[in-house]
C-alpha cells in the first residue's frame, strides 16, 4: 500500500480487490453498531461517529478477513480451544492484529519508537493511529532479533473493571492480578482527561513499574447515548524504563515511587488511609483505645 493516503489506499483496494465500496453512514441509521459488511450492496458500512484511525482500522480489519483468512485459520486451528466461542473470540484478535499491523507496519514502528524515545502523540501523528492503538501495538513488540521494550497495557472502566489485559513480555503482576490498588494513577486518571500521567510505582516485593496513565474515549452513537470512558495504563519495568522520553530526568532505581499493592486483599501494607478491606489470611487485632489510619488492624505475619 504505497500511499500516504493509508484510508484512501485500503478503500482502493477494497474497491478493485474485492468489488466493494466504504460508505459512512449517519449516526441514526447505525445507532447501534459502528460497523457492517452489507454483501447484498457490496458496502462496508462505518458509522460517522468513528475518527479516522478508527475507519482506518475497521477498513483493515476488513482486508484481513479477506486476504488473510487462510493465515488466521491455520493459527486458530492450532490453538485447538474446546470451546468455540474462544475460537471465535481467537480469530476475533488476529483479524484485529494483523488491522493494528497494516496500521503499524513492525520494523518501521520499532525504528519510530527508539527514535523518538517512545513518543505516544508523535506515534499516533506519524502513523494515524488513536492512543489506545499505539499502546496496544507497543506491547507486542518481541519479534527475535528486533525487540522492543517489553511493555503492558491494562483498560478498565470507572468502576474500575478491566475490559482489555495484554501482559505482553512483561510477566507484569498489575495486569495478571484482578485486584488494583486506588493509589496507582491508572484510576486518577479519570480527574484529567486525555492527559498522560506518568507514575513511577513500586510493589510490596521491591518491584518497579513505569507507568503512562491516560483516559480515552469508547464508541458513541451521539450525545444522548452517552460517551464510553476508560483508563488506560501503559507499562514498563523501571529498569527498562530509561529511553522513555516521558521518564527522562528522573531516578529510576531509588528516586520516590507511589507505594503500591494488588488490591486491598492482597496487601499487607500497613497505616493505608485508603484501605477497604483487611487482607486476605491476616488475623485482625483490636485496641479500642486507639484508631489508626486504617479502619483495619492486622497481625504483621
Amino acid at each position: 500500500l504505497g500511499s500516504g493516503d493509508l484510508y484512501g489506499a485500503l478503500g482502493e483496494r477494497l474497491r478493485q480487490r474485492h468489488q466493494l465500496a466504504i460508505r459512512i453512514l449517519p449516526a441514526d441509521v447505525m445507532p447501534e453498531h459502528v460497523r457492517r459488511l452489507d454483501l447484498h450492496a457490496r458496502q462496508l458500512q462505518l458509522s460517522e461517529m468513528l475518527d479516522g484511525a478508527s475507519r482506518t482500522f475497521h477498513a483493515a480489519y476488513l482486508v484481513a478477513d479477506l486476504e488473510a483468512r487462510e493465515e488466521i485459520d491455520a493459527l486458530v486451528s492450532g490453538a485447538a480451544f474446546a470451546d468455540r466461542h474462544a475460537d471465535r473470540l481467537f480469530r476475533r484478535h488476529l483479524t484485529a492484529y494483523f488491522a493494528a499491523a497494516v496500521m503499524m507496519p513492525y520494523a518501521r514502528f520499532l525504528r519510530a519508537c527508539e527514535g523518538s524515545g517512545y513518543d505516544l502523540l508523535l506515534l499516533q501523528r506519524r502513523f494515524g493511529a488513536g492512543f489506545e492503538q499505539v499502546a496496544h501495538r507497543l506491547t507486542t513488540l518481541q519479534r527475535v532479533g528486533a525487540r522492543g521494550l517489553p511493555f503492558f497495557m491494562i483498560r478498565i472502566d470507572r468502576a474500575g473493571q478491566s475490559s482489555k489485559r495484554y501482559a505482553g513480555a512483561s510477566a507484569a503482576p498489575l495486569v495478571e492480578q484482578d485486584g488494583r490498588c486506588p493509589l496507582w494513577a491508572l484510576h486518577s486518571a479519570f480527574d484529567r482527561p486525555s492527559e498522560i500521567v506518568p507514575q513511577l510505582v513500586e510493589l510490596e516485593g521491591g518491584e518497579r513499574w513505569f507507568t503512562l496513565n491516560r483516559t480515552v474515549s469508547g464508541h458513541s452513537a451521539g450525545l444522548q447515548h452517552g460517551q464510553a470512558v476508560f483508563a488506560i495504563a501503559l507499562g514498563v519495568r523501571a529498569d527498562y524504563a530509561a529511553p522513555l522520553v516521558y521518564a527522562h530526568g528522573l531516578d529510576l532505581d531509588h528516586g520516590d515511587a507511589q507505594p503500591i499493592g494488588l488490591g486491598c486483599a492482597a496487601c499487607t501494607r500497613p497505616s493505608c488511609a485508603q484501605r477497604s478491606a483487611p487482607p486476605r489470611g491476616r488475623p485482625l487485632r483490636f485496641n479500642e483505645r486507639e484508631r489508626g489510619l486504617s479502619p483495619f488492624d492486622f497481625a504483621a505475619d
